[in-house]
């Protein structure tokens, strides 16, 4: 486990800290799972939009081979 030296706004240190008391966890574990949660959340929204670049970059290249597989399918 890494140590790390953390400056946080008073408010925001203030409920953490009355949240952590509520749920009966430490403030570190609170702070923890914030973390966690806050870089899966993260990590999803990066990751759809990778996705969505990447459908864009194919959509031109999708419908010209829809349009020739109909051309082939008239022809049939």
């Amino acid at each position: 486990m890494k140590t790390l030296s953390l400056k946080l706004d008073d408010d925001v240190f203030e409920e953490t800290d009355r949240i952590a008391g509520k749920l009966n966890i430490a403030r570190n574990r609170y702070i923890n799972e914030a973390l966690e949660a806050y870089n899966l959340l993260i990590s999803r929204k990066l990751l759809k939009e990778k996705l969505l670049r990447e459908s864009n970059q194919v959509s031109k290249t999708s419908m010209e081979v829809l349009k020739e597989l109909e051309r082939i399918t008239d022809d049939l």
